[in-house]
């Protein structure tokens, strides 16, 4: 548990939000987990009993607006908002409540609100007697200035006269400001912030072929006596081999990855629903005991590490966890925080942590971080909810470089951009779209000179039409998953006039790396972006308009894909296979 010393969680709510809003319930289930504890948070409940134009009875099932936190044995205050003595007594005693018990407390500071919604609402349309009454009641500056008259503190002079003071004070302090702002800005057009990466040096991601060997040994071994799944020991053991065999996985990319940066005294947190193990059972950075229940993460008894690696399971929750990671983040510049969804899909639930605060925040308030979103990915006839992380929202809220989007094909291109993100001085969160079927699929495989000696790579280059360039007339363009079906069609290897490129990297969009790949390819006649959502979605209405500003208008651009839909995928696994053998057949059709 934290020293909660060292901070002092608040959190403010409105009456109706915290009745109604399900990341209230999300927040005070992470409060006794150990991978999100603070050593107690204080809620503050500014319950004005209406919630814009909405009585009480509308806004809640529970004669309370704290009541919620009651199936979570947490203490609740109540104190009246126009007694001020009485505010800070109930401060003080949550205070020494989280001091002593390092648990949440919630103080319902219950009040009114003397004007309307926003302070330019008319309040007397929906509740006219409501604001009758407040009318008709003092000021809770009027009422305490008469207690304290009353009792000699002050005098009636100083109740009129330090008010005036003060207001004057916070003018003075605004034409200021106004000056300085006026100042500073005459004569120049706002500035945008500004996300050009390209411009900043790429870090060196490469490693040396001993360390590799050396973590990858640390990685499988466990204590004497602990006893391991058999069938799981057998999965662990191939990657003892792989490193000199060439069939590096993307788990075990990942685990390369993450040692090598906790080796270079880089602190790493991960997690995600069912993270230790893996949705897909393809991490198992966590390792259990069959005979004992014994836990052991060889990844965070690394010798040599000189940095630590949290690893959490989180909560059947994505807002409040996200949430969790981006502050963390935030606070925490120097490390990779990863968040892992259980399907990508499932990030919607998530979408005002993402939209208002990864995506928006370094226009708001100048703030970034190095937040990694892995997203699992992918068609394979798995339906609607388990298809698609929405790419396109992605794409279509990348601007002035705020993020970086990107879905990688090989493990190799995996581990690089793992730790060109913790290594890069141009900080900013990265999303990015994981395999599924491709985790185990053997052509997906990397080398160890891929890990030691490479980089990550913006764009991948068709190598199998290093030879006959010139022949090429069509440039296939895809990204992720959709490559492996092109890759193994039968149909490829007739198709000697195409070739197939990756797009590694959506955004920052790759402009010269597509030039160059293209200008390989001198007798091009037309390029195609293929993929495998509808047309609709995925990647397509943000590449082609960024592409065709990119080549000549000779060369003509198309798409293939779904046709448009309302759901991103089929729901029946015939139907998703014939929709892939179109998609992989028109790509090579002649």
């Amino acid at each position: 548990f934290p020293d909660a010393s060292v901070a002092l969680p608040v959190l403010i709510h409105g009456d109706a939000s915290f009745a109604a809003q399900g990341v209230v319930a999300e927040t005070f289930n992470l409060a006794r987990l150990k991978g999100y504890t603070t050593g107690g948070t204080i809620h503050l409940i500014a319950n004005n009993q209406l919630g814009f134009t909405t009585d009480t009875k509308q806004a809640r099932s529970t004669d309370y607006a704290s009541d919620l936190a009651k199936g979570f044995d947490v203490p609740i205050i109540h104190v009246n908002a126009d007694d001020p003595e009485a505010c800070l007594a109930a401060v003080r005693l949550a205070l020494r409540y989280r001091a002593e018990f390092k648990g949440d407390v919630v103080i319902d500071v219950v009040g009114y609100r003397r004007y309307g919604h926003n302070e330019g609402d008319e309040p007397a349309y929906t509740q006219p007697l409501m604001y009758e009454r407040i009318k008709e009641t003092p000021t809770v500056r009027q009422r305490y200035a008469e207690q304290l008259v009353a009792a000699g503190v002050v005098d009636a002079a100083q109740v009129e006269a330090e008010p005036q003071q003060f207001y004057q004070r916070l003018s003075e302090i605004q034409q200021s400001l106004k000056a300085h702002l006026s100042e500073d800005t005459k004569g120049e057009e706002p500035q945008r912030i500004s996300g050009v990466q390209q411009l900043v040096s790429e870090p060196d991601t490469r490693t040396a072929p001993q360390l590799l060997t050396s973590l990858n040994q640390q990685l499988l071994a466990v204590p004497d006596g602990f006893t391991v799944n058999p069938k799981l020991q057998r999965q662990l053991e191939r990657r003892r081999e792989a490193l000199t065999q060439g069939e590096i996985d993307w788990a075990h990319a990942e685990a390369l990855a993450f040692a090598s940066l906790l080796h270079e005294g880089i602190s790493i947190r991960l997690t995600g629903q069912d993270t230790e193990r893996g949705t897909f059972s393809q991490r198992h950075l966590v390792l259990h005991d069959i005979r004992t229940g014994q836990r052991f993460a060889p990844i965070q008894n690394l010798a040599g590490a000189r940095a630590p690696f949290e690893l959490y399971n989180s909560p059947l929750s994505e807002f409040a966890c996200l949430g969790f990671e981006y502050g963390y983040a935030v606070a925490a510049p120097d490390a990779l925080v990863l968040w892992e969804a259980q399907y990508g899909d499932f990030t919607n639930e998530a979408e005002v942590i993402i939209d208002q605060f990864l995506i928006a925040g370094l226009a708001k308030w100048g703030q970034t971080s190095r937040l990694v979103l892995l997203l699992p990915h992918g068609y394979e006839g798995q339906g609607p909810e388990h298809s698609s992380a929405r790419i396109e929202r992605f794409l279509a809220l990348g601007a002035d470089g705020n993020i970086r989007i990107a879905n990688c094909s090989t493990p190799a291109q995996y581990f690089h951009l793992l730790r060109r993100q913790a290594r890069h001085t141009e900080i900013r969160p990265l999303v990015l779209f994981t395999p599924k079927s491709l985790l185990r699929l053997p052509q997906a495989a990397s080398k160890l000179e891929e890990l030691t000696a490479g980089a990550f790579h913006a764009v991948l280059d068709d190598a199998a039409a290093a030879e006959r360039r010139d022949a090429v007339r069509r440039l296939v363009l895809c990204s992720g998953k959709v490559y492996y079906d092109l890759l193994l069609a039968p149909a490829r290897a007739s198709a000697t006039t195409v070739a197939v490129g990756r797009v590694e990297l959506m955004y920052p969009f790759p402009e010269a790396e597509l030039a160059e790949l293209v200008r390989r390819y001198p007798n091009l006649t037309e390029i195609v972006w293929v993929q495998e959502e509808p047309r609709n979605m995925g990647p397509q209405k943000f590449m082609l308009p960024q592409l065709r500003e990119l080549v000549p208008a000779s060369i003509e651009l198309r798409h293939i894909a779904r046709p448009e839909r309302s759901s991103p995928a089929e729901g029946y696994p015939a139907a998703h296979q014939a929709e892939q053998a179109r998609i992989v057949a028109e790509a090579f059709a002649t």
